[in-house]
């Protein structure tokens, strides 16, 4: 078809179409190329979608550019303005294309519309080559005047500006650590990640006092040091220093902070990176417990074989004058009293070995239920002295857990006995066995509750510590080994001290196994 033929061809064909492909170009806008362009006002849309489309027909009809080209500049300084990326404009302009080229088809022979592609393709590498170098030079000179803005080495600025621009770009849009700076202690700017730590909205960060973002207990410290870099003109310290950082719901973390002192707009300002260090301070405490753990495990090993033998021999000689007939009243009884507390000794020292040696479990698929019964009965006598009711909630689908039996019996065993020393004469003992569902992964829930006096709450972080007890006999082990033997099982213990009388002990098995 000859080339006049062809232009008319297509400027009728698009003259015809404009609304049909205007609304698809601003409806696949809306829905498909990004959140950006989802959030942007409807009209809007249609009015730069319309600009658009009477630009590109400006170019494929008369060969002027003229219209596209101020097109293109103004969308550009309104799409960069509003954070849009180059590769989503560049996609939006592509949509033309994409909806026109397959209308050519249906509406043309395949020669016609071969040359109609041919000069679509034309308009869309001129549009989309324009578009790059000017998105990418009002880009360029929008992050050279944020540089001027900071003063960030300003003495290299000319000379290396380029790696300047790099380096920021790198520290503002790809670490993980907070960065911000801070003029009259109010924060003028901040990184996306010193947001996040921070559980804020980084739009919301900006105008904020930095002392804002810290814990009380650490705004002293840092308005202190923050005070005397101001005055001295120079960071008070060269090394990383930690604080308590508060987040937008009232929590604090643990946080590393790098300050140093510069020039933000002639005056003096403080840039800083922080680093969250929470897992970091978790780890290090969990290997100060490891180390005070084996410490106490080797003292208390030692102790328990020295105690043993001689306590062996105590009880062998009490049982040989058990057996003496000429014993009678009060000798008989102090005799089984003696005896009654070699037991207790023996088993206080088998909670102390227990606590010093490695936990060798031997998993196999167990009826806790069945566990549980046979603990309440061999501790029924003592439930018997107090006249303490047991009440036991069984779950009927309760399903084989893999554990090891012995050890589950001794932490349920210290479960119980515990519950018992806190029960009233005449009180209730309460057991629950059943199912629960915890960050998608069942669990057995294994609950004991009393009727004690329940837990002062300054002792609430205490009671599963080693050693630690209010009782006026025992070890203080009996609760250690208990949450010893539901972790090394990959489960834990749950204190809930909220219950309408006493408090109430929680086992928590993996049903899967660990």
């Amino acid at each position: 078809m000859a080339q006049e033929a062809l232009l008319t061809e297509l400027e009728d064909f698009l003259k015809r179409n404009r609304d049909t492909i205007v609304d698809e170009w601003v409806r696949r806008l809306h829905s498909s190329v990004g959140e950006k362009y989802s959030d942007r006002p409807i009209d809007e849309l249609y009015k730069t979608v319309a600009d658009a489309y009477d630009g590109n027909c400006s170019y494929l009809i008369d060969e002027d550019p003229s219209r596209i080209d101020r097109f293109i500049e103004s969308i550009t300084r309104l799409r960069l303005s509003a954070g849009f990326s180059l590769s989503s404009v560049q996609t939006a302009f592509e949509l033309f294309r994409e909806i026109v080229t397959p209308m050519f088809f249906q509406a043309f022979p395949s020669d016609i519309c071969q040359d109609m592609t041919v000069r679509v393709n034309q308009c869309m590498a001129y549009v989309v080559q324009q578009h790059s170098e000017l998105f990418q030079a009002m880009h360029e000179k929008t992050i050279r005047e944020h540089n001027r803005e900071l003063k960030w080495k300003v003495q290299r600025r000319t000379a290396e500006l380029a790696e300047s621009e790099r380096k920021y770009k790198t520290l503002v849009e790809e670490i993980n650590d907070g960065y911000v700076v801070v003029r009259d202690e109010l924060i003028v700017f901040a990184n996306p990640a010193f947001a996040k730590i921070h559980q804020w909205p980084q739009s919301e960060v900006v105008g904020h006092r930095f002392i804002d973002f810290v814990d009380p207990q650490s705004r002293d410290k840092i308005m202190s040091i923050y005070q005397r870099s101001m005055i001295i003109g120079k960071a008070v310290t060269s090394k990383a220093f930690e604080y308590m950082r508060l987040t937008r719901d009232g929590r604090s973390y643990p946080t590393e902070i790098l300050a140093r002192i510069t020039h933000y707009d002639d005056h003096l300002a403080t840039i800083a990176i922080c680093r969250d260090i929470t897992e970091r301070v978790r780890m290090e405490k969990k290997v100060r417990e490891a180390e005070r753990m084996a410490t106490i495990g080797q003292i208390t090993a030692s102790l328990s074989h020295e105690i043993r033998n001689p306590l062996s021999a105590i009880k062998l000689n009490l049982q040989v004058l058990k057996k003496n007939a000429m014993l009678r009243g009060n000798d008989e009884r102090r005799l089984d009293i003696s005896v009654q507390e070699v037991k207790r000794l023996e088993r206080i020292l088998q909670e102390l070995l227990d606590f010093a040696k490695p936990l060798d479990l031997n998993p196999q698929p167990a009826d806790i239920q069945v566990l549980m019964y046979h603990c309440t009965e061999l501790l029924d006598e003592k439930f018997k002295q107090k006249f303490i009711r047991v009440r036991f909630e069984q779950d009927v689908a309760m399903p084989m857990v893999p554990l090891d039996a012995q050890r589950f019996q001794q932490a349920v065993m210290n479960l119980l006995f515990n519950a018992i020393d806190a029960s009233p004469e005449g009180g209730t003992v309460r057991i629950a066995v059943g199912i629960v569902c915890r960050n998608g992964q069942r669990y057995a829930a294994i609950r004991v509750c009393d009727e004690g006096p329940g837990i002062p709450t300054e002792l609430r972080g205490e009671i599963l510590k080693p050693f630690f007890t209010t009782k006026t006999q025992g070890t203080g082990l009996g609760l250690t080994n208990t949450d010893r033997v539901a972790k090394e099982h990959g489960g834990w213990l749950e204190i809930d001290d909220t219950v309408s009388a006493g408090v109430a002990f929680t086992l928590m098995m993996p049903v899967g196994g660990h």
